[in-house]
């Protein structure tokens, strides 16, 4: 098919879901290890990990005999049957968490996952209220949506009743999480029920609360009888350094859900909770049944994922390339006047261009561009308020030379536009 053809394919057929533009001016053709190729024959590093989800890089060789073995045995059930691989799957991840995270239920997508933990918590508590923070991202179905504020609120009609955002930690964080907590009690119906936050907000503009919140955000919890749920689509699985991004904050959270990196660029979530929780919830008829819900071939991949993580021991790879990453981008940072902060943990890193509202907007679109056309894909949060935020979330299994390289062009880039 002509380029031409393609793209006037794509303005006649694709809706698109992504606002003003929604697609990148390339087609994409194959990708391995952290490279995507063109169709022609560009190489491009990918810094996002696809969707931030493909931590063993794209191709892996161990995925794609899972996929190729798996497939041919066993792809797809009936929802109510059950095979190994889930079986496996579930034991695994709660041999990677601590007490008393211990049930596992396994679905495709961060949204559904989401989605299954605020409807066990409302299930459990008999309450319907969930509190999230102002700069969330927690998927785009009805619950999960009506908890995300940093985008895609307006213009649907009414949201869930009974959502309620507090403010993103800031200097204050104490008196701000009093406040904000006033506020819930004097608004609330007597119904909260949960608490839904990650622990490091990604599409917020990679913001890392202070020591000591989670903490204190689950007392807050505590006192109300709130279940705390801690959404770790971008966080878990090695990516911060530690297996779970919560292992940082002295905290366990009542119900977790993890997806993107679960699947390693595959479509795969879990929610994970205590037993006692699944115990109330199934006596209280929880249902979540759903097309691909404990399907065998992503499950089978998943397993192949821990594999990986636990051999090459990814979560101590992780630290160290993050520490080789933030040295490169705190030096970049030196060198511009228009960046501005430098954030992150690991593997999850944000770089803030200074100066925000419309002139950091253009700044960062600007960027973004001349990096694609170096050889490199950069992803850019823009919220009101604040300038544009570059998500970097390599895979975990790019080299020294990579991260540099990735350094370099950004480098370039923003030099090139500044």
């Amino acid at each position: 098919m002509a380029t031409d053809t393609f793209w006037s394919d794509v303005d006649r057929h694709l809706v698109r879901y992504a606002g003003p533009g929604s697609f990148t001016g390339e087609i994409i053709d194959r990708a391995e290890g952290s490279f995507v190729f063109t169709e022609d024959g560009r190489r491009i590093l990918d810094f996002t990990s696809g969707q931030m989800s493909a931590i063993l890089g794209h191709a892996h060789p161990e995925i794609v005999e899972t996929v190729r073995k798996q497939a041919a045995k066993l792809d797809h059930l009936f929802s109510g049957m059950l095979s190994r691989p889930v079986v496996d799957l579930a034991r695994r991840l709660a041999e990677t968490l601590p007490d008393p995270l211990e049930k596992a239920l396994l679905l495709t997508t961060g949204a559904e996952s989401n989605e299954a933990a605020l409807r066990m918590a409302k299930l459990v508590t008999g309450k319907h209220e969930i509190v999230s923070f102002a700069r969330s991202w927690h998927g785009m179905t009805q619950a999960a949506a009506s908890a995300t504020y940093s985008a895609g609120r307006k213009g649907y009609g009414p949201g869930a009743p009974g959502n309620f955002a507090i403010p993103v930690p800031g200097a204050d964080w104490e008196h701000q999480l009093d406040m904000a907590f006033e506020l819930i009690d004097a608004q609330s119906v007597g119904s909260l029920a949960a608490c839904l936050v990650e622990p490091i907000l990604s599409s917020g503009g990679i913001l890392v609360p202070p020591p000591g919140y989670f903490q204190a955000l689950q007392r807050k919890c505590r006192e109300r009888g709130m279940l705390l749920i801690l959404d770790e689509a971008q966080t878990g699985l090695c990516r911060t350094g530690t297996w779970y991004a919560f292992e940082h904050d002295g905290v366990v959270p009542d119900i977790l859900t993890v997806s993107k990196t679960l699947g390693a660029g595959l479509p795969l979530a879990a929610v994970l909770t205590s037993a006692e929780i699944e115990q109330e919830a199934h006596e209280r008829g929880y249902l979540f049944f759903t097309t691909h819900v404990s399907d065998p071939l992503p499950a089978a991949v998943g397993n192949t994922v821990l594999d990986v993580l636990i051999r090459d021991r990814l979560d101590e790879r992780a630290r160290r390339l993050g520490d080789r990453l933030r040295t490169g981008l705190d030096e970049i940072a030196a060198r511009h006047e228009s960046v501005g902060e430098i954030r992150g943990r690991g593997l999850l890193a944000g770089l803030e261009l200074s100066g925000g509202g419309p002139d950091a907007d253009k700044l960062g679109a600007r960027v973004t561009q001349r990096c694609l056309e170096l050889g490199l894909h950069m992803n850019i949060v823009q919220l009101p308020g604040m300038g544009g935020v570059f998500r970097i979330a390599p895979p975990l299994t790019a080299s020294d030379s990579e991260i540099d390289l990735g350094l370099s062009i950004l480098d370039e880039a923003i030099g090139d536009v500044s």
